[in-house]
């Protein structure tokens, strides 16, 4: 597998986000995740691993910083829009994709596939699964790759910390249940790539919600 990843800027100076390009070695097939700004960028990338049509963009929720360059990407590169059913509103509803509020124009946009929770995604010879974990949003998602042992977890999880909850449909009892049962129980030498920041693995970030969990949150 081929595995690049870019922090693309947004609406807001200082916000970058992490997007990743998936490409399948054998196949050429390739995804990409959460291509929240810059597309010409991206595009860049796709072209110099000599993809000339991207099979998916996979969206792992609906807020602006992570679905800003699908426009310019989907018109130069292709490939099928897939976000969680619960969040597909968010594609052309900006106040809860936030644009306002990270400053950013939008266009309405439509999903090709709505997902749910244990869908698998194919690209090449490459598997993902999808796995619901609500509380950044009511949509939130993450794509877990067994065989890589690596998983993406857009704004759920990061290095040290989980995703904020104050925003539209965010719960902070539903982040730390999905960060809890359903990431912490994955392989400890599982790398998580989040939506911001740097990587991390689920055994680094594993004390912080056993203690958490001990607490009863």
């Amino acid at each position: 597998m081929i595995l690049k990843r870019l922090q693309v800027k947004t609406g807001q100076p200082n916000l970058r986000t992490n997007t990743y390009v998936i490409c399948d070695e054998n196949t050429k097939e390739a995804m990409v995740i959460d291509p929240g700004g810059e597309p010409e960028k991206i595009i860049e990338v796709l072209n110099i691993l000599d993809v000339s049509q991207i099979k998916y963009i996979f969206l792992t929720h609906c807020h602006a910083d992570h679905i800003g360059g699908i426009h310019g990407l989907k018109d130069e590169k292709g490939g099928k829009i897939l976000i969680s059913r619960d969040d597909s509103e968010g594609l052309y509803n900006k106040e809860i994709s936030l644009a306002d509020y990270v400053n950013m124009q939008i266009p309405e946009l439509e999903a090709d596939s709505r997902i749910d929770d244990g869908d698998l995604i194919h690209v090449g010879e490459l598997e993902f699964k999808v796995i619901a974990t609500p509380g950044h949003t009511k949509g939130s998602v993450c794509l877990y790759c067994e065989k890589e042992r690596l998983i993406f977890t857009g704004d759920t999880l990061f290095s040290g910390t989980w995703g904020r909850t104050d925003l539209p449909t965010g719960s902070f009892v539903e982040i730390m249940a999905s960060i809890s049962d359903k990431l912490m129980t994955l392989p400890e030498e599982t790398i998580c790539y989040p939506g911001h920041g740097k990587t991390t693995m689920i055994q680094d970030e594993k004390t912080i919600y056993l203690e958490l969990k001990e607490k009863e949150f």
